[in-house]
C-alpha cells in the first residue's frame, strides 16, 4: 500500500529558496513535443488551520481545496475507495487547504487561506438584490474596480481569471440539468459569505447567465473572431471565454472587486532534471510530460494511482483547482503554437477533430456533479483550443471552431465513446472527447484521506422552471423562487432514518413491503436532507 505524504519543513525550505526539490535526468522542453496522429467552506471537511500550518508558511500561491469530500465511481456517489480499490485517488480521498473567510462587516470578505480581500456582492445597485441590472460590460467593470472606495480601500481591482478561481467549490451542483418544474442547486461559491444569485429570468435571461468578468483577457479569439475574457460561471461550476460582445452589444457580467494578494496565481518553477517540475509558489511537483495517449476518467485515476517516477509513490491526478493552476494565459495554439503551459513543460501535440494540430484537454480527479443528482462528468482543463460545434454568424451548418478558449474549464463523461457525441454537448457544442491526457502530480498541501469523509452540505437554492427557453436544448428556462411544487419535498421518512448517523457516499438500505432496497446516502434533488438514495435514483415519498 502507497504512503502519502505532504512535504516536509526541510522540503518545504529548499522550496521556499527556489532550489530544485528531486534530481534525475532530463526530458525535452514544449519546443520538441512530439507530433501524434491521435487525437469548502469553512468547517466543511476536516483539515489543518490553514492559516498556520507548515506547508503554508513557504507558499506564495497556496491553492483552496476544492471542497469535494464525497467519492464517486462513473455515475453515482459510492463510500471513498480505499487505496488499491477503483477509482482510488480522486479528489474525495484528498483533502487540502480547507477554505476559510472572514465576514469583516462593512461589505467585504476575507480570505484566510488566500490572503485575498473580496467584495462581498455582486449588487452594485445597493438595491439588496442581484440581478440584471446589476452587471457591466468588461470596460465599465475595470472602470468600476478603480473608482471604488469600499470600506476604505482605493485599490480594488477586477481579479484575474487565477484569483476569481479561488473562489470555486466543487461541492456545488451544476444547474444546467435542472428538471422542469423546479430544483434544488448548490452554487460553486461560498453563499455563507457571499451574497450570489442566478441569472435574472425575469430579464429575459437563463439561469446559467451568471457570469462573472476577470480581468483575463484570452490572447486569441473564440467563436467567430470575437475579442474575449475568461470568466467563472458559479452556476455551472466552468471557466469559460467570453466573447466582450452579444449581438452588437456589449456583453455584461457580474463582478467581484478584489484588494491585496497582488502575486496570487504566480508560478515559481524550477526544472529538476529528473522528469519532474516544482512549482514552488504552490509546492506542488508535477509530471514534466504528459501520460502521451487519452484513456477515460478511472483509467486516469488508476495511471497517476500507479506512476512511481523519480522513485516517488505518491503520485496523484491533480484536482481541477491543481491542474488550473499551471495553466499560462498568455499562451494559446493560435498566437504561440503551443498549449496554455509554461515550455517548462512538455505536451504531447493531437489531431483535433478537423485534423489540424493542436493539444489535449487533461482529466482532474474531480467531479463535476449535478442538480439532478448525476454524477457522470468529470472536469478536465483544456490546454489546448476549447473547441464546440456552433453555427456561424449567418446560421449556417454548425462548424468547429474554439468557442471557450484555452485556458477553460469543462467537464466531459467519465466513460463512453466520443462518437456518440457527434455535435458535442450542451448549448455551445462542447467537443466531448471522453480519452483525455494526464499529467500528475504530487505534494503540495493535499493529504490523503482513507474511506469514508465527513461532509457537510453547503446551502442549497431552490429554482423554479419558467417554461420560456431552454437550459439546454428541450428543457425550459429554470427561474429563482423560493417556493413553488417540489421546492421543499424532502424524501420519504425511512430513507431519511436509513442514513442517521452515516455520510455521504456510504452504503445503506431501506425496508419496503417489497423487500430491502440497497443504496447510497446522498442528498436528493430538491432536498438538502441526507437520505438513502437506490441505485435507480431518488426515493419517491
Amino acid at each position: 500500500m502507497k504512503t502519502k505524504i505532504v512535504l516536509i519543513m526541510f522540503v518545504l525550505i529548499l522550496s521556499a529558496c527556489g532550489m530544485p526539490l528531486e534530481a534525475g535526468s532530463t526530458i525535452p522542453s514544449n519546443e520538441a513535443v512530439n507530433s501524434e496522429d491521435n487525437v469548502a467552506a469553512v468547517d466543511s471537511v476536516p483539515a489543518a488551520n490553514p492559516s498556520t500550518s507548515a506547508v503554508s508558511t513557504f507558499l506564495t500561491y497556496r491553492i483552496v481545496d476544492s471542497n469535494q469530500a464525497a467519492c464517486y465511481d462513473n455515475n453515482q456517489l459510492v463510500p471513498c475507495p480505499e487505496q488499491g480499490s477503483a477509482f482510488a485517488g480522486q479528489d474525495g480521498n484528498y483533502q487540502g487547504a480547507t477554505a476559510s473567510y472572514q465576514d469583516n462587516s462593512d461589505g467585504t470578505v476575507s480570505d484566510l487561506v488566500t490572503g485575498l480581500m473580496w467584495s462581498q456582492s455582486a449588487d452594485l445597485n445597493g438595491d439588496g438584490t442581484i440581478n440584471a441590472s446589476d452587471k457591466l460590460s468588461y470596460t465599465n467593470a475595470m472602470n468600476g474596480a478603480d473608482s471604488s472606495t469600499l470600506a476604505g480601500y482605493d485599490d480594488w481591482r477586477l481579479p484575474t481569471i487565477k484569483e476569481l478561481y479561488s473562489l470555486i467549490l466543487f461541492d456545488g451542483t451544476d444547474v444546467s440539468a435542472c428538471p422542469g418544474g423546479s430544483c434544488s442547486a448548490t452554487p460553486f461559491i461560498d453563499t455563507r459569505y457571499f451574497d450570489y444569485a442566478y441569472g435574472d429570468t425575469s430579464a429575459g435571461e437563463r439561469v446559467i447567465d451568471a457570469q462573472f468578468a476577470t480581468s483575463t483577457k484570452y490572447v486569441s479569439t473564440t467563436m467567430n473572431g470575437d475579442e474575449t475574457l475568461f470568466g467563472v460561471n458559479f452556476a455551472d461550476g466552468r471557466i469559460k471565454g467570453y466573447g466582450l460582445s452579444m449581438r452588437g452589444s456589449d456583453k455584461t457580467f457580474f463582478v467581484l472587486y478584489v484588494h491585496g494578494g497582488n502575486n496570487y496565481g504566480v508560478n515559481a518553477y524550477g526544472d529538476n532534471g529528473n522528469g519532474t517540475v516544482t512549482d514552488n509558489a504552490t509546492g506542488l511537483t508535477w509530471m514534466q510530460g504528459d501520460s502521451g495517449t487519452g484513456m477515460n476518467w478511472e483509467s486516469a485515476l488508476a495511471y497517476c494511482e500507479g506512476y512511481s517516477a523519480t522513485g516517488s509513490d505518491d503520485w496523484r491526478l491533480p484536482s481541477v483547482k491543481e491542474l488550473q493552476s499551471i495553466l499560462d494565459y498568455s499562451r494559446s495554439p493560435a498566437t504561440t503554437n503551443s498549449p496554455a503551459i509554461d515550455p517548462i513543460f512538455a505536451s504531447t501535440a493531437i489531431r483535433s477533430e478537423d485534423g489540424s494540430t493542436d493539444y489535449p484537454f487533461y482529466w482532474s480527479s474531480t467531479t463535476h456533479a449535478s442538480s439532478n443528482g448525476g454524477a457522470d462528468f468529470a472536469a478536465y482543463v483544456s490546454f489546448g483550443s476549447a473547441y464546440g460545434y456552433m453555427s456561424g454568424p449567418n446560421g449556417d451548418t454548425a462548424q468547429l471552431m474554439d468557442v471557450h478558449g484555452a485556458g477553460a474549464q469543462r467537464s466531459d463523461p467519465k466513460t463512453g465513446s466520443a462518437s456518440e457525441y457527434p455535435e458535442g454537448h450542451g448549448p455551445q457544442g462542447d467537443v466531448v472527447r471522453i480519452d483525455n491526457y494526464v499529467r500528475c502530480v504530487r505534494g503540495g498541501e493535499a493529504a490523503y484521506v482513507s474511506g469514508n469523509t465527513t461532509v457537510t452540505t453547503r446551502p442549497s437554492m431552490n429554482i423554479q422552471d419558467g417554461g420560456t427557453s431552454g437550459l439546454q436544448p428541450g428543457q425550459g428556462q429554470a427561474t429563482q423562487n423560493a417556493g413553488g411544487p417540489g421546492a421543499d419535498r424532502q424524501p420519504p421518512q425511512e430513507a431519511i432514518s436509513a442514513c442517521v448517523g452515516l455520510t455521504l457516499g456510504t452504503a445503506c438500505s431501506i425496508n419496503t413491503p417489497n423487500g430491502i432496497v440497497n443504496g447510497t446516502c446522498g442528498t436528493p434533488p430538491n432536498s438538502t436532507q441526507i437520505a438513502c438514495m437506490p441505485a435507480g435514483g431518488a426515493p419517491s415519498p
